[in-house]
């Protein structure tokens, strides 16, 4: 199916979930596995969450305990704290999103998902990486399972590519359909990221149906790889499900 749209460049491609990385080797969101996504010629999927005054970093969790040895929240932290937290494995410290970003530059997309918690507004995540993205010459685009992050960009920078994330575990039945139709007229997003558990959806489907790209996360195997070539336009993998 071709693609069309502000994000058809995302298509046919396959993104290193969280960088490169594996067992004994780099680790997750890490500068070590984003190089060896680059090396290897694949585009670039990573998490990001906000300090405690204002600067975007590249970390998945909301708690530094299993990817740091030190604990606590991501959230009560500073730039300059953060700056000084060494990951596990001789990775590096945490990256900040700039630092990817210049790394990066133009060479390949970066899929940059915003975490956000329950408890936390939206903006201040959403307007710490507009200002990495306009300092940073990238491909890169923003993507989130909430909402109102796409909503926050589409009327603040509606020239960023924005992606929704989705998935159907524990979400079935007509009510939770009608959550999906609400959160994509909401977020307007020019690409969906779905869950490859939730593959074959309705929901994927009319948004391809319009020319839109899916992405499908997370491909591990064999049998994930087929069922995104077959229902999905690019994938976001771990492991060896790299072949997309």
């Amino acid at each position: 199916m071709s693609v069309a749209g502000r994000a058809a460049f995302l298509a046919h491609r396959a993104y290193a979930h969280r960088g490169l990385h594996h067992e004994g080797g780099p680790i997750e969101n890490s500068m070590p596995a984003f190089s060896a996504a680059l090396a290897a010629g694949y585009g670039i999927e990573c998490d990001v969450r906000l300090s405690r005054d204002g600067i975007a970093f590249v970390f998945h969790d909301a708690e530094l305990d299993r990817l740091t040895d030190t604990t606590g929240p991501v959230a009560t932290r500073t730039a300059v704290e953060l700056d000084a937290i060494a990951l596990k494995g001789g990775n590096g410290g945490i990256p900040r999103l700039s630092a990817l970003l210049s790394l990066v530059g133009m060479r390949v997309p970066v899929l940059i998902e915003l975490k956000i918690d329950a408890v936390r507004e939206i903006a201040p995540l959403c307007r710490a990486v507009l200002g990495d993205l306009s300092e940073h010459p990238s491909q890169a685009v923003i993507m989130s399972f909430h909402p109102g992050v796409g909503a926050w960009f589409a009327h603040n920078a509606s020239h960023i590519v924005r992606g929704l994330v989705m998935s159907e575990e524990n979400a079935r039945g007509w009510a939770a359909s009608l959550r999906r139709r609400l959160d994509i007229a909401g977020a307007k997003p020019d690409f969906l990221a779905y869950d490859i558990r939730s593959l074959p959806s309705p929901t994927a489907t009319r948004f391809r149906a319009m020319a839109l790209p899916v992405l499908s996360w997370t491909v591990r195997t064999a049998q994930d790889r087929a069922r995104a070539a077959q229902y999905a336009d690019a994938i976001i993998f771990e492991g060896a499900a790299s072949d997309g």
